[in-house]
């Protein structure tokens, strides 16, 4: 069983590990590094490195044979020289800092809208409120068929080059022609790029009479600020507990992760400290100040809970605030600073270790290279991690206990006080055929242009609930368009993986409307097991 279990994973994980690659896990100091004492070798021991590099460059751009552009030979040392150091210090070029900026910074320029390229085609899924595309009459539903007077449907253009199209400097003005409904004719119109922000809170909304439920996707400049917003709305909204969701939340500012965590603790108490290369220690204590320091508390963490993520669920574990809820979490335990170079590109260096409270290091080993490093979570995949905590094995070393006496490791990531495994009982072989062709997202696409008039009227989740209960028919009609398109019914299947389906198909259904991610998550609390064990601990199952 678990051999079948692993089968249907590793794929999806193998993907996701590629596409996170190196920026899987990031705390950002936002402080510059203090200068460091150097001794007078190793400092002529960098001077001799410098002076060599510089000959031996100018040697070949006046010598060599054949033309040479030193500049990309440079670009490339420059990768080289971080490669060597950690997993999380890199290089990054200046035509790459804007985009590795933008989720930190919280906000980019562009024509704000949420979209999807199931097909060759740009479909918009909502607009921003109050943005440059919905003050332009940009609708649910409308498919972008040029940019500028060039078709870009239908040509099997990439998704960041239709990106590139679509943003701009703020003020600037984009022409696009849009299909629409029952309308003949493409509707023109014309959006004057603005400011758009980029929210780090998902979804905040009440998942019970008393329960709050708040998913936190990374730590960026604006989290603080959104988190506090949040938690006054749901409190006004009777919320007396939370589930904290920090799952797939890879890291972001080390500032935003401290003031977080101080929302939760008692005054007095050690959140996090730092120990840089001299040995100079930085602690960071709660101020007392908190919103929501004796609300009951769960957190929920998952393998791609990282850096930021670690330091706040950390803090809480090791105080005996709240109960950590899923499974552990990446293990990434070294901070960051982003450095500008003279010629606008940057390094964002390792410049110290940090710490739990207890004094846990969480950092996980980087000594076999980059690639074992990232592929720690297939490994973790292969050893069973995933499906049984009895897999998991710390070293005594690594042991420290809390003031309460609850052991806990570093080493590798944050233990959760409470394990859920992956829950792989409902994906059968059609499941992963639907969803693997993509069929039942597109089927969603669709159902959304069907009932469109009925979706974008959508405000509340009691609105949205009413609209898809009302659906009898509605896994007996994906199960037929899924047929149409290639994935032969299997009635046994199907009965086994109902659940899963009926909740998917409403939560992707439920992005299409106004509440897009409040919605989808609203209906995958029925078959997501780490909030159900949530909402258990709270009293509330």
């Amino acid at each position: 069983m678990k051999h079948n279990r692993l089968t249907l994973w590793l794929p999806a994980v193998a993907t996701a590990i590629l596409a996170l690659g190196v920026w899987m896990g990031y705390t950002i100091s936002s402080a510059r590094p203090k200068q460091q004492p150097t001794t007078s070798s190793s400092s002529a021991s960098a001077n001799r490195a410098v002076s060599k590099l510089d000959y031996t460059l100018s040697l070949v751009d006046r010598l060599y044979l054949d033309p040479v552009d030193t500049d990309t030979i440079v670009e490339r040392l420059m990768n080289e020289i971080f490669v060597s150091l950690d997993p999380h210090s890199v290089y990054i070029p200046l035509e790459e800092l804007q985009a590795v900026n933008e989720p930190l910074e919280g906000e980019f320029d562009g024509i704000g809208v949420v979209f999807n390229m199931t097909t060759d085609t740009v479909v918009v899924l909502n607009t921003v409120a109050g943005g440059p595309s919905y003050k332009a009459g940009v609708l649910p539903g409308d498919r972008i068929i040029t940019v500028d007077g060039d078709t870009v449907a239908g040509r099997k253009i990439e998704q960041d080059k239709i990106v590139e199209r679509l943003r701009g400097r703020r003020g600037t003005k984009v022409k696009v022609g849009l299909e629409r409904g029952n309308v003949e004719e493409l509707v023109e119109v014309e959006i004057v790029r603005d400011k758009i922000p980029i929210f780090s809170i998902d979804a905040a909304f009440m998942l019970r009479p008393e329960v709050g439920y708040i998913r936190l996707t990374s730590f960026a400049r604006t989290t603080h600020a959104e988190f506090l917003q949040a938690v006054a709305k749901l409190k006004e909204e009777g919320m007396t507990k939370l589930i904290f969701d920090l799952r797939s939340n890879s890291g972001g500012y080390l500032d935003q992760a401290i003031r977080m965590t101080n929302e939760f603790l008692p005054a007095g108490k050690l959140m996090v400290y730092t120990e840089d290369k001299a040995g100079n220690q930085q602690k960071e204590y709660s101020t007392g100040g908190g919103t929501l320091t004796d609300i009951p508390l769960v957190v929920l963490i998952d393998d791609y809970s990282a850096s930021s993520s670690e330091i706040l669920a950390g803090a809480l574990q090791d105080n005996d605030r709240g109960t950590i809820v899923g499974r552990r979490s990446f293990g990434k335990g070294l901070v960051q600073s982003q450095i500008p170079l003279f010629d606008g590109s940057a390094v964002r260096m390792t410049i110290a270790r940090y710490y739990t409270p207890t004094g846990r290091c969480i950092q996980k080993p980087y000594d076999k290279g980059e690639e074992d490093y990232i592929m720690d979570i297939i490994h973790r995949y292969e050893k069973g991690e995933m499906f049984s905590a009895d897999s998991i094995r710390f070293a005594d070393s690594l042991r420290f206990v809390t003031p309460k006496g609850k052991v806990v490791y570093g080493g590798g990531g944050i233990m959760p006080d409470v394990f859920v495994p992956i829950d792989t009982l409902d994906m059968t072989p059609y499941y992963h055929a639907a969803t693997g062709l993509n069929v039942l997202y597109r089927y969603t696409l669709e159902y959304a242009d069907r009932h469109r008039k009925e979706i974008n009227s959508i405000r509340t989740l009691e609105e949205l609930n009413a609209f898809l209960d009302g659906d009898k028919r509605l896994l007996e009609d994906f199960v037929e368009y899924a047929k149409g398109k290639g994935v032969k019914p299997n009635r046994k299947e199907i009965r086994k993986s109902e659940r899963l389906l009926r909740s998917m198909l409403r939560a992707y259904i439920a992005r299409n409307t106004e509440l897009q991610d409040v919605g989808y998550f609203s209906q995958i609390e029925p078959i997501d097991e780490a909030m159900q064990k949530a909402l258990e601990i709270l009293g509330e199952q």
